[in-house]
Formats: C-alpha cells, sequence, structure tokens
C-alpha cells in the first residue's frame, strides 16, 4: 500500500474526522469580531493553539487542515503549528485553493482558482509539514443553475489540482460543496450533487488520480435554506447516503461531510444518522470548521485567557462528532457538557 493510501485512511480512522480550521484572514476576521476580539495574527494564532493543543485532538481528530498564514506560525512553546499538530497524533493538512471567482461565460456562478503555480507552492508545504490538502469547488442551485459549464469547469480544475497533490506525495481532498443557499427541495439537492459527483469522478479517472489515497469532502443533502420543505434527520440521512453509495467509486477510503450551514447538533446528529445506515466500506466521517468551533469561539471571546473551559468545550464537540461517526450519538450524551 502506498504512503498516501496509509495517510487517507488514518486521517479518517475509525471514530476520527477533520477540523477544518483553514478559515481564510478575512473569514477568521468576521469570526473573532463576532465574539469582540481583535482579528490580530497573534490572536488568531491564539485561538488556534488552544484548540490545536485540547486532550479532544487525541481521540477524535485524524488531520487539521490549516490556512498559508497558520502552517507557518510557531506556538507560544516555539513549535511549529505542524508539529504541534502532529504531537497530538493527528496529521497536518493545507488549503491551497485561491478562492471561488466569477466564472467567464457564466458570472452569476464560480469557478475555484489556484492552479498557477501550484506544483512550487505544494513542494513548499509538503517542507512544511503537510500531508494532505484540499481544494474548494463551489455550486449554486437554482432554477437556472448550475449550468453544464460551472459542473464541468470545476470538476476539471479539481482533477489536475488532485492529480499535481498526489505527484508532490499527499493526498486531496476533493471538495464539490452544492451550498445549501435557496428555496430548492431536497429532490433537487439530490439530483444537483448527484450530477456534479458523476462529473468530479470522471475527470478524477481521466487524470489517472489514484481514488484510494483521496479523501471526498461532499455536501449531505439538505433542502435549501429558504425552501418551504422541511426534511427529517431520517430522510436528510436516506438520501445522503443513497447519493453517495451510487456516485462515489467504492475505492474512496473515506467521506468526510461538510457541514456547510448547518448547527453544530445538526451536523452530528445528521452524520450520526447516516452511519445507521451506512452499510458499505466508506468511512463516513466529518470535516468541520464551524460546527466543531463554533461554541469554543464563543466562550473564548469571553475571556481570551480562559483556555481550559474553551478546550473542555472543544473536547466535547469533537467527542459528539466522534461518536457519531459509529452511530452512537445520543442527545443525552450532548447534554452532559459542564462548563
Amino acid at each position: 500500500m502506498s504512503d498516501i493510501e496509509n495517510i487517507a485512511k488514518q486521517i479518517v480512522a475509525k471514530g476520527k474526522g477533520i477540523l477544518a480550521a483553514d478559515e481564510s484572514t478575512g473569514t477568521m476576521t468576521k469570526r473573532l469580531s463576532s465574539v469582540n476580539v481583535e482579528s490580530t495574527s497573534e490572536n488568531r494564532l491564539k485561538f488556534r493553539e488552544t484548540l490545536f493543543s485540547a486532550d479532544g485532538m487525541k481521540n477524535y481528530i485524524g488531520g487539521v487542515i490549516l490556512y498559508d498564514e497558520t502552517i507557518k506560525q510557531k506556538t507560544s512553546s516555539g513549535k511549529t503549528i505542524p508539529d504541534l499538530i502532529k504531537s497530538f497524533g493527528s496529521i497536518p493538512g493545507i488549503k491551497v485553493d485561491t478562492g471561488a471567482k466569477k466564472l467567464a461565460g457564466s458570472p452569476d456562478e464560480k469557478v475555484t482558482e489556484g492552479l498557477d503555480g501550484l506544483r512550487e507552492r505544494l513542494a513548499e508545504y509538503y517542507k512544511l509539514g503537510a500531508r494532505f490538502t484540499k481544494w474548494r469547488a463551489v455550486y449554486n442551485i437554482s432554477e437556472k443553475y448550475p449550468s453544464e459549464l460551472a459542473i464541468k469547469s470545476n470538476a476539471h480544475a479539481l482533477a489536475r489540482y488532485a492529480a499535481l497533490v498526489q505527484e508532490s506525495k499527499m493526498v486531496p481532498i476533493v471538495e464539490p460543496e452544492v451550498l445549501m443557499d435557496g428555496e430548492h427541495n431536497i429532490s433537487k439537492c439530490y439530483e444537483v450533487t448527484t450530477r456534479v459527483l458523476k462529473e468530479c469522478y470522471k475527470e478524477l479517472a481521466l487524470h489517472n488520480v489514484i481514488l484510494k489515497g483521496t479523501i471526498l469532502k461532499p455536501n449531505m443533502i439538505l433542502p435549501g435554506n429558504k425552501s418551504k420543505d422541511k426534511s427529517s434527520t431520517a430522510e436528510i440521512a436516506k438520501m445522503t447516503f443513497k447519493c453517495l453509495k451510487e456516485n462515489v467509486p467504492s475505492e474512496v477510503p473515506g467521506i468526510a461531510f461538510l457541514s456547510g450551514g448547518q448547527t453544530e447538533i445538526e451536523a452530528t446528529q445528521n452524520l450520526n444518522e447516516i452511519n445507521k445506515i451506512n452499510d458499505t466500506n466508506f468511512i463516513m466521517s466529518f470535516s468541520y470548521g464551524r460546527a466543531l468551533q463554533q461554541s469554543a469561539l464563543k466562550n473564548w471571546g469571553k475571556n481570551i485567557k480562559d483556555i481550559t473551559n474553551t478546550q473542555k468545550i472543544f473536547n466535547h464537540r469533537s467527542k459528539m462528532n466522534g461518536l457519531s461517526t459509529s452511530a452512537k450519538w445520543s442527545m443525552d450524551l450532548e447534554n452532559q457538557v459542564n462548563v
């Protein structure tokens, strides 16, 4: 088995998932402003270091996706951030796309950029300690969209990215996110996600990407956030599982869902429900940003020196999501946090 296959398996080893801490400086500034903390590079580092050195990392976090600024920072004890993450038994990763920009030919849609100079950047990130990467493509649903152009352009970019990453001896996370913004129902989300996944795997095959050395980071199948139709957790799980079972090749070792606008509890509960019916070899796990960090951030914002309670909250969220990877989560356990 190759190194990348081993790394992919390790990241989503049973009970573990991914902490997405790859917010850009702009996004992190918004998050910190929401809890009245000034967004300096020192404060951004302080919050991330608080999470990365929490006990929950050891048992429930197999990989951490970093941002360019963070992977180059040193902790208060002088360790590099990748070394801190490794000391907790987790694997450092890095976001390598440069963001979603207007798609020429369909300006209401987006295509993700960042292929120029990627080979050189990957070599640098590998030296810094990264062993996996992330690239996110976004698709919006409306009466007209996503267009065939958006689906094909993003799939092509994701595949070129994945091939370059494997050439650099790292694991690519392939993230085609169908956004939950809109009035669409759950069936529309299912139909669009199916089209998106089919095209992605067609392009990955064309680019000779070794699927055993990749991780898929998809959206769950959800109704739009402005939809009049509400769906039960059981329906969300059933539709999500069906869509992935039908469209993701069996060689892919792990599927790590994004939380995409769900609350912390919704993201955990839905993953738990999916794993109740998961009868495949796919490891169904999580790659959450806000759904792992939001409550911890709120607490930290009240007093940035209160590391103990901030870590306690993060440990609890990590544990709840860890349990949901094997359908062992429950609302009773959820309510047992003591801060």
